[in-house]
């Protein structure tokens, strides 16, 4: 199998993967994967590893019948369960929508959002509105 191939082949066994964990609630034993999947524990550890490193899913250590294993999580499954409604004019309210350094900005370069005055203080700001949002939802319940 040529160098592409196997690189849409794997493509596509991290699809089925992340559409397996995505679907269980409680995660999926790392074995469990393996056998849904129909691959070698080797292929298996080459998979979770790779998911891992592109930051797809968590393990965590679990005891099964006295031997250790992992149990898989896809990241941000709960996040995936909450929607939240954005509007173009909360995007275009970012600074970094009209900055002129966008394009040479990035983390580590002369540009970094990370010391950004502008987006610091929008960021200030829109922690300051939602907090004032919850409060105000959280006294309307209470009362």
């Amino acid at each position: 199998m040529n160098g592409l191939a196997a690189e849409e082949g794997a493509d596509e066994l991290e699809k089925k993967a992340m559409e397996l964990l995505q679907q269980s609630k409680d995660g999926v034993l790392q074995s469990d994967l393996w056998k849904s999947l129909k691959i070698s524990s080797r292929e298996g550890s080459r998979l979770v590893l790779r998911l891992m490193r592109k930051g797809l899913i968590r393990r965590e250590e679990v005891s099964v019948g006295g031997r250790k294993t992992y149990k898989l999580y896809p990241v941000g499954a709960a996040a995936a369960r909450f929607t939240v409604q954005v509007g173009v004019a909360s995007i275009l309210d970012i600074p970094c929508a009209t900055c002129p350094h966008l394009l040479e900005c990035g983390a580590g370069g002369f540009y970094d959002p990370s010391t950004c005055a502008l987006l610091e203080l929008w960021l200030r700001r829109e922690v300051a509105r939602l907090r004032q949002t919850q409060q105000a939802q959280q006294a309307q319940q209470a009362g």
